[in-house]
């Protein structure tokens, strides 16, 4: 497996140099670059084009998610001390494959970044609904009805990207289509793909703000 590159983003020094020492005491992370800012993290991504940016959410100028939503190329994992709030939900929507308190373990950040560059969201399927359900209760969000890319799914997609939004495994979507867990793998490679989708984290606010599970709904 190659090396795994990685920018930080903090406006803390103290802070970029303990997650840098974390992740490259690893052997699989190289740090490229370090940003004290949104805006400097936009330029060195651009730059550096690293494999996962590590970014903090508040920032002086540009914030965290905004330098997120100006970063189409990059996997982002974002890092919080805020836990359950509106700063996550903009920030997935912005982008973001996932999110991660600053203060989880060790290994659990290394595995994070590992999670994040193989192409997985750091978060469940699970996880990330309940942290819907918990989120949308609270912010007005848009509902987009995103009926032309949704025409493009097979009937099987749809219920596959269902199944997928209301939390459940690759193998519990096997279970219940009666399908092998590669075919269902299949099915949501094909989704991602046609929604224009980065990872299983956006295809479950795809469903959320298009209709397709309610909050709370399983």
């Amino acid at each position: 497996m190659s090396v795994i590159r990685v920018l930080i983003v903090d406006d803390q020094p103290l802070a970029r140099a303990g997650f840098r020492a974390v992740l490259e005491a690893s052997g699989a992370i190289e740090v490229v670059a370090e940003a004290a800012s949104g805006q400097q993290a936009v330029e060195l991504a651009r730059r550096q084009d690293p494999d996962v940016v590590l970014m903090d959410v508040r920032m002086p100028g540009m914030d965290g998610i905004e330098a997120t939503r100006r970063m189409p190329r990059q996997k982002v994992l974002i890092l919080t001390t805020f836990g359950l709030d509106e700063y996550i939900i903009e920030a997935l929507r912005a982008g973001a494959s996932g999110f991660l308190l600053k203060d989880a373990p060790v290994e659990e950040l290394v595995r994070a970044v590992c999670a994040v560059a193989a192409g997985d969201a750091q978060l469940s399927p699970a996880v990330t609904k309940r942290l819907l359900d918990q989120v949308a209760r609270r912010l007005p969000a848009a509902v987009r009805h995103d009926a032309g890319s949704l025409a493009q799914l097979t009937e099987r997609e749809r219920e596959v990207l269902r199944l997928l939004a209301a939390g459940m495994s690759n193998a519990e979507i096997a279970g219940a289509l009666v399908v092998s867990e590669p075919t269902v793998k299949t099915h949501v490679s094909s989704v991602l793909q046609k929604l224009g989708l980065r990872d299983r984290v956006q295809a479950v606010i795809y469903a959320y703000e298009n209709g397709l599970v309610a909050p709370g709904g399983r």
